[in-house]
C-alpha cells in the first residue's frame, strides 16, 4: 500500500499474560473420625523437609500445594528449593516459580526464569514480552487454502480499496482519472484524490460497470470506506477534514481525517454531518456497524490509543446521539496498527493489523465478539488473503462466504487492487474437550468436581461442575493449547495440559486427583499413604541409604502423630536368587527398617518385622518364568501394615 491516501489508518495489539487466580483451599486434615487416621502427607512433607530431607518429589508437591492455594510466598520457598536441587525440571515449574518471585518483589530473578521458560516452551506465550518466539507462521499455515482468489474487472492503473455491499451493488474508492477537468492530485503521490465509486453485483458477487457514486458525498478531497444501515438510508464514510466548503487542519497545518454521516432523501444523499467525537487534532476513520446498528467501529489515533492506531467504538442512541469512543483493548490493539474494520452477521470482527503476527505489511485478522463483548482469539485469516504486501479492508457476504479484500500485493493492475473471494471453508473449527475427574487410588469418579478451561496464557475461559459421574465438557476450538484444572475438596488440585485436534470432533481428558488426607485403617500399608514401594538398600547389602531414610522420615512422622499406631514391617524379594539368599536378605532389611525407627525415637514394642524373601510373589514370575525388569520390580516391595490404632 502506498503512502498516497491519508485515511489508511491502522494498529495491533499487545497480548498481556494474565495471571490466573486462586484455586480453592486444600482442606484441613484435622477431623477426626472413629476408628481411622486421616494422615496430611503434605504437612508430612514439610516436617520431613523442614528437617533437611530433599526430594524432587516434595519440593514439587509442597510448592504446588502454596501455589494453587494463593501463597506465593511460600511457594516460591519450595520452589526454589526444587531448582536449587538443579534435577530436570518441567517446564511448567518455571513459570510458577517466576510468578511466585514476583510475588515477593524478585522481579530481576524472576525474569531470569521466565526467560528459561520460554527457552524450554516455545509454543507458549503467556507473557507479552516473551512472545517473540512464538511460532505464528504454522498457525497461518493451518488457516491457508480456505479460499479462492481472484482479481476484479474493476480495478485501474490507480489506487482502488476500502468496498462495501449496499443494494446490490459495490461501492468502493478510487483514484482513478474520470477526465474530469478539476481533478486534483495528491502533491505527496501524483496519485488523484479518490471518490466513491459504484459497480453492479451479479449474482455470484462479480463486480462490473464501475461509475463514480452519486450525490454530494464525493468532493475535491479524499472519500472511502463507506458503511451503510440495512434500509440503505444511512452512509457513514471517511474523508479529508472537510465540510461545506471549508477545510480544517491541525496544529501542524495538516490536513486530517474524519467520519462523516449522511442521510437518504427523495433519492439523494444530503444532511452531511461530522461525527461528534472528530477532532482536529487526530484522525478518525473507517466505520463498521455492529450486527444490530447499535455499535459504530472506526480507527483512530486519538488520545489513549495504544499504537500508531487502534480499533475503537461507540453507541449509537435511539435519538442518534453517540456515546463517549471506547478502545477494543489490547486483546485487538497493539503497539502497532490497527484498521479497517467490518463486522459479519455472525458478530466477527475482521481488521488489519501489522502488529499481530503476519506475514508482512498489513494482513487480515479475525476474532469473535462474545455475548458479554470480550473477545476471543484474534486469527490471521491464512496466506490465501495475506501476501507479504499490504492486505485489508476485508468484507465478506456470511450466506454466500462470497467477499472482498483490497491489496498491494505483486501482480495487480494498479497501487491498492480489489480482490474478490469465496471462503470454501470456515476458519472456526470447533472440538469437544470432554473428560472424567476420578481418584487416583480407587479409580472411582469425583461428582461435583469444579472444572475449569485456561487457555495457554492462563486466561481463564469458563468454568464448569462435573456431573454425578465425574464427567464434564467443554467447547473449544481446534489444535488450540489448553490447560484444565480440577478441584474437589479433600484432594490436590491437579492442572494439566492439552492441544485439541486440528479437525473437527472431540478430544479426551481425564484427571485423576490425589487425596490431601490418606484414610487408613487396621491392615493397611501406610506406606501407600506416601508412595512408599520400597525401601531402597544397596544391592545385596541392608545398610539404610539416604532415600530410605527419607522414606522412612515419613513413616516416623506419622508414628509420633499416633502414639498408639503399630506396625508390621515386610520386606520382599523377587524370585532371581536362592530361597534361602532372598530370605535372609529380606529378613535383614526389615530389621534393620525397624533399627532406625526404634534408634529415632519410636519404641521396640510398636513394632514387628520380617522378610518373606519370595514367598509372597505378586505376580507369575516365579523361577523358571521369563519376565520383564518391571514385573520382577512389582514383587520387589516394602509394606508398613497397621496392626493397631
Amino acid at each position: 500500500m502506498k503512502y498516497n491516501i491519508l485515511l489508511y489508518i491502522t494498529i495491533i495489539t499487545i497480548f498481556s499474560a494474565n495471571i490466573y487466580g486462586q484455586s480453592s483451599k486444600i482442606a484441613k486434615a484435622d477431623r477426626k473420625y472413629d476408628n481411622f487416621a486421616y494422615i496430611d502427607a503434605i504437612k508430612t512433607y514439610e516436617r520431613v523437609a523442614e528437617k533437611g530431607y530433599k526430594s524432587v518429589e516434595i519440593f514439587e508437591k509442597l510448592g504446588n500445594s502454596y501455589y494453587f492455594n494463593g501463597q506465593l510466598a511460600n511457594a516460591s520457598k519450595w520452589y526454589g528449593e526444587l531448582f536449587a536441587m538443579k534435577a530436570d525440571v518441567k517446564p511448567e515449574y518455571f513459570f510458577r516459580y517466576a510468578q511466585s518471585l514476583r510475588a515477593i518483589g524478585e522481579n530481576k530473578q524472576a525474569d531470569l526464569i521466565m526467560q528459561k521458560f520460554v527457552e524450554l516452551s516455545t509454543d507458549d506465550s503467556r507473557a507479552d514480552f516473551y512472545d517473540k518466539n512464538r511460532d505464528y507462521l504454522a498457525e497461518i499455515k493451518n488457516n491457508t487454502g480456505r479460499y479462492d482468489v481472484d482479481s476484479t474487472s474493476i480495478n485501474s492503473k490507480y489506487s482502488d480499496y476500502g468496498s462495501a455491499f449496499f443494494n446490490n451493488k459495490l461501492i468502493f474508492a478510487s483514484a482513478r482519472d474520470t477526465g474530469s477537468i478539476g481533478q486534483r492530485k495528491h502533491t505527496w503521490t501524483n496519485q488523484y484524490f479518490t471518490n466513491l465509486y459504484v459497480a453492479d453485483l451479479d449474482e455470484k458477487l462479480n463486480p462490473s460497470n464501475p461509475v463514480k457514486f452519486e450525490g454530494k458525498i464525493n468532493s475535491k478531497f479524499n472519500e472511502s470506506t463507506p458503511i451503510f444501515t440495512k434500509d440503505g438510508k444511512t452512509i457513514y464514510f471517511t474523508r479529508n477534514n472537510y465540510l461545506d466548503g471549508k477545510k480544517g487542519k491541525n496544529a501542524n497545518d495538516v490536513t486530517l481525517i474524519k467520519i462523516y454521516k449522511a442521510t437518504l432523501v427523495d433519492n439523494e444523499w444530503s444532511n452531511i454531518t461530522e461525527m461528534p467525537f472528530n477532532s482536529d487534532s487526530y484522525s478518525t476513520a473507517h466505520p463498521a456497524l455492529s450486527k444490530d446498528e447499535k455499535t459504530l467501529y472506526f480507527a483512530s489515533d486519538m488520545p489513549g490509543t495504544i499504537g500508531l492506531s487502534d480499533l475503537f467504538k461507540v453507541s449509537i442512541g435511539e435519538n442518534g446521539t453517540y456515546g463517549k469512543p471506547e478502545n477494543l483493548g489490547v486483546k485487538i490493539n497493539t503497539p502497532g496498527r490497527e484498521t479497517f474494520p467490518f463486522l459479519n452477521d455472525e458478530n466477527e470482527i475482521y481488521f488489519a493489523s501489522d502488529g499481530h503476527p503476519g506475514v508482512g505489511g498489513l494482513d487480515v485478522f479475525v476474532t469473535k465478539i462474545n455475548d458479554d463483548n470480550t473477545y476471543g482469539d484474534v486469527q490471521n485469516v491464512g496466506a490465501d488473503i495475506n501476501s507479504p504486501k499490504d492486505d485489508f479492508a476485508y468484507i465478506i457476504d456470511s450466506k454466500s462466504r462470497r467477499g472482498f479484500f483490497t491489496s498491494s500485493r505483486d501482480g495487480g493492475k494498479g497501487y491498492d487492487d480489489i480482490y474478490k473471494f469465496i471462503e470454501n471453508k470456515p476458519l472456526t473449527c470447533e472440538q469437544e474437550l470432554y473428560g472424567q475427574i476420578t481418584d487416583v487410588d480407587s479409580k472411582e469418579p469425583l461428582p461435583n468436581a469444579k472444572v475449569s478451561l485456561f487457555d495457554k496464557k492462563f486466561t481463564e475461559i469458563a468454568t464448569t461442575t462435573a456431573d454425578a459421574n465425574g464427567n464434564y465438557t467443554f467447547k473449544v476450538d481446534c489444535g488450540k493449547t489448553y490447560y484444565v484444572r480440577a478441584e474437589q475438596p479433600d484432594y490436590n488440585t491437579r492442572e494439566e495440559k492439552v492441544t485439541t485436534s486440528t479437525e473437527k470432533g472431540r478430544t479426551e481428558l481425564n484427571i485423576a486427583l490425589e487425596k490431601i488426607t490418606c484414610k487408613v485403617s487396621v491392615g493397611d500399608d501406610l506406606g501407600h499413604c506416601f508412595g512408599i514401594k520400597l525401601i531402597y538398600f544397596d544391592l545385596d547389602k541392608s545398610d539404610i541409604r539416604p532415600q530410605a531414610e527419607l522414606d522412612l522420615e515419613k513413616i516416623l512422622d506419622v508414628l509420633r502423630q499416633y502414639p498408639n499406631m503399630k506396625l508390621d514391617i515386610r520386606s520382599h524379594t523377587d524370585s532371581r536368587g536362592s530361597f534361602k539368599y532372598n530370605e535372609s536378605l529380606s529378613d535383614r532389611r526389615a530389621k534393620a527398617t525397624i533399627k532406625w525407627l526404634v534408634q529415632n525415637g519410636v519404641t521396640a514394642d510398636r513394632l514387628i518385622g520380617k522378610g518373606y524373601g519370595e514367598y509372597q510373589l505378586v505376580n507369575k514370575c516365579v523361577d523358571g518364568v521369563s519376565c520383564t525388569e518391571e514385573e520382577h520390580q512389582f514383587n520387589r516391595r516394602s509394606e508398613f501394615i497397621i496392626t493397631d490404632l
